[in-house]
């Protein structure tokens, strides 16, 4: 294999196709284990989880995967058999119980996190409006792109 590196490699297999899954399409070429970590909330071990508990070959590209599989790999998204330490949402705050949010549910349910801290004006709450760090970085040096631009900053721009 000489003058061939792995790029030339993947463009010689078949067709990649794209599978959507969950509401986000994801490459066909791409193994399962590494796949499922593409879905918003889906992190390594619970992929890792996924495919142990449902029996799949980590290994097996996701446009190989049948359609019965495909369904199983859904449903165990939507209602993951994992430990409590495992799920993104602990003690959720409206109603107390532990569960597992993916896709777009998640990017809303944080966004509400958000505005509700804000509303209530907790620390947390203020520093995000403020686009400033909310978990207790120093901002002495660090966070400059999210400072507004200083008066002599401006004035240099304009100079140049």
């Amino acid at each position: 294999m000489e003058g061939k590196n792995k790029h030339d490699k993947r463009n010689q297999q078949d067709d990649v196709t794209l599978v959507r899954v969950l509401g986000k399409d994801i490459r066909g070429d791409k193994k399962v284990f590494a796949a499922l970590t593409q879905i918003r909330g889906i992190s390594w071990a619970v992929s890792n989880a996924a495919c142990k508990i449902l029996g799949l070959d980590r290994r097996k590209r996701i446009q190989d995967v049948k359609e019965e599989e495909m369904n199983k790999i859904e449903e165990f998204v939507k209602n993951p058999g994992i430990p409590a330490f495992m799920k993104n949402r602990q003690k959720d705050f409206d109603d107390g119980d532990d569960k597992h949010i993916s896709g777009v549910d998640l990017k809303m349910r944080h966004d509400f996190d958000i505005k509700r801290l804000r509303k209530i004006k907790s620390y947390k709450g203020i520093r995000h409006a403020a686009n400033l760090p909310v978990r207790g970085q120093r901002t002495k040096a660090n966070f400059r792109r999210n400072r507004k631009q200083s008066v002599a900053a401006a004035k240099k721009k304009e100079s140049q």
